[in-house]
């Protein structure tokens, strides 16, 4: 039903379930926020949204603040900015102000709002409230000086992954954001996805970086430094440069990687492919020898933690098959290596990742093979960006260039949609039904499994066997299907699970979208989905059995796919998890 009000003495017509905050949006008004993040966090804790309403006796939080008939309401009366800025300061009073060293600077929701406030100095001085510093984890780095409480990464943690892993711990004036007990993230159940530090309005929480071991390696003259990235960064990494949200920067990224000086610069999507070569072939054995199903995708290491930790009884459902720049890592230091007559010791490769887990994937033991790691560093998203920059490379002005072609540049369309969900399940379909059928696919695209919804499911005609299938990213969305699984009554055959909602192009690691762009209802993951997709038609091949480099691997080093070598050296194992560790 419509209502209509006021807004700084404009006539709006807006719907009776619009607060405050969303009627004046529609307006084209802003009112700054701070704790609010659409579809994640309404509590009006931080009082930025502050708005005089006529006739009331005190200001109202916009954000929760429900529209009626005949409302007036004045954004940015003198009263409402005194109350806005007089919030602002009192954030400020209790902050570390560290904004040069801070990895945020410059890209801070708290930083911008003093700017626009014109917030200069202390207003506030005294005691600051007691400081936690976790940098224990792999991946995730919490410093709770710089924290406000807002209150996003403990609503995202619930809404996205269903665990809760943050909350508030303590009253009053000791007040903080933490892990059970004030614990670290490595000591509690966390799948380190990342969701966190993206909905994280400041530093408080932002990813362990490694930009320094890296610079490092490439400037050691015994180590052969080799870069690979994964498909969705190619959809993310211009917006570090200010370009718009989903520009496909393929050709730049590798032009500012060569310059950066490594070695060799590969794609993810060679390992992509590689994986489906891995995981098809499994599938089809466990399909037709009535093997373990519903089979479980495996490339998502937030989703391994999950499982591992949640569900560990289901774990035979999971494919054996390591991640695809595991796999690509693994085929650097054995297969690479030899050709190349080069130690596999003096062989450093860095993946260039949307995932936070990716971080700690690297470090598990069940990823070492011959005795070396796979992968050495992990860069995000974001990493990434820094890097380039630290190098004082003009990155939009880049002319494109060309991955390095000797034997692992060649990849297909099907690695390319790994970076969306619903894209792992496509790629295998586009191997599984073609080798089943022993026949070209009539149709190439299966938007059927495209989308950003939570959960996809379909049923497809396999060489006259129905196959049901089923996609889902965010734990939340997951939940449902594992517990059909557990329980016995799961109806799939194949299910893709990916950790981050959207797949990896809204992995934690990504370009940090403000909350001003989220809460104005800009599909962003969609943008970053489309730059996938326009790729994957762009490519020559697109099926991941019919890159002629992977077929190459196969008959001069792996043999076929599931062979004995390529189990050594493609695929893993994975066990139960404590949950705690205290």
């Amino acid at each position: 039903m419509n209502v209509n009000i006021k807004i700084n003495g404009k006539n709006v017509v807006c719907d009776s379930n619009d607060t405050v905050l969303t009627a004046a949006a529609k307006a084209g008004i802003n009112i700054p926020t701070l704790c609010y993040l659409k579809d994640v966090n309404k509590s009006g804790n931080c009082r930025v949204c502050l708005v005089e309403i006529k006739g009331a006796k005190n200001l109202g939080a916009a954000c929760v603040y429900p529209v009626r008939e005949g409302l007036e309401v004045f954004t940015h009366s003198e009263k409402a900015i005194a109350a806005r800025r007089n919030s602002v300061e009192l954030i400020m009073s209790n902050h570390s102000k560290n904004c040069l060293s801070c990895v945020r600077n410059q890209n801070c929701e708290l930083q911008r709002l003093c700017q626009e406030l014109g917030i200069r100095d202390n207003k506030f001085e005294g005691a600051r409230s007691p400081r936690s510093f976790d940098d224990f984890s792999y991946g995730i780095v919490r410093d709770s000086s710089k924290c406000i409480l807002c209150g996003r990464c403990v609503e995202t943690c619930k809404k996205a992954q269903g665990l809760g892993i943050l909350g508030f711990e303590n009253r009053g004036f000791n007040t903080k954001v933490a892990p059970v007990m004030d614990k670290s993230f490595k000591d509690v159940n966390c799948m380190q996805c990342g969701q966190c530090i993206q909905a994280c309005p400041v530093g408080a929480l932002v990813e362990k970086e490694s930009i320094h071991e890296v610079i490092n390696a490439l400037n050691d003259p015994n180590k052969h430094v080799i870069v690979q990235t994964a498909p969705a960064v190619r959809a993310s990494l211009g917006e570090e440069f200010g370009l718009p949200i989903g520009t496909r920067v393929t050709g730049k990224m590798v032009a500012a990687l060569k310059q950066i000086g490594f070695d060799r610069v590969y794609d993810t999507n060679f390992g992509a492919d590689l994986t489906i070569m891995e995981e098809g072939t499994e599938f089809i054995e466990r399909f037709t020898n009535n093997g373990t199903l519903p089979m479980l995708t495996s490339c998502s290491p937030g989703w391994i933690k999950y499982i591992e930790y949640e569900y560990p009884e289901i774990l035979d459902h999971l494919s054996s098959c390591k991640s695809p720049h595991m796999m690509l890592g693994a085929m650097l230091k054995s297969y690479y290596a030899k050709v190349k007559g080069i130690d596999p010791k003096d062989i450093y490769v860095v993946s260039i990742m949307p995932c936070i887990a990716k971080k700690s994937e690297i470090k598990r033991n069940e990823n070492i093979t011959n005795t070396y790691p796979d992968v050495d560093a992990v860069l995000t998203t974001r990493e990434c960006g820094r890097l380039i920059k630290y190098f004082g490379i003009d990155f939009n002005n880049l002319p494109d260039e060309e991955f390095d072609d000797d034997m692992f540049g060649e990849y297909s369309g099907a690695g390319v949609i790994f970076g969306a969900t619903g894209g792992v399940m496509e790629a295998a379909l586009r191997t599984v039904k073609e080798v089943l059928e022993n026949k070209p696919l009539d149709k190439i695209d299966f938007e059927v499994v495209r989308g950003m919804q939570g959960v996809k499911e379909a049923t497809l005609n396999i060489n006259g066997i129905d196959v049901n299938i089923a996609v889902a990213s965010g734990m939340v969305n997951a939940k449902p299907l594992l517990e059909e699984i557990k329980n016995g009554t799961s109806k799939y055959h194949f299910i893709e699970i990916m950790g981050c909602p959207g797949g990896c192009i809204n992995g934690g690691g990504q370009s940090t979208i403000s909350s001003r762009i989220k809460n104005k209802g800009v599909d962003y993951k969609a943008l970053r989905a489309k730059a996938l997709y326009d790729e994957d038609k762009l490519c020559e091949v697109r099926k991941s059995h019919e890159n002629t480099q992977i077929q190459e691997l196969y008959a001069n080093y792996l043999e076929k796919p599931g062979s004995h070598l390529a189990h050594k050296l493609l695929h893993t194992t994975y066990s139960k998890k404590n949950k705690y560790n205290f």
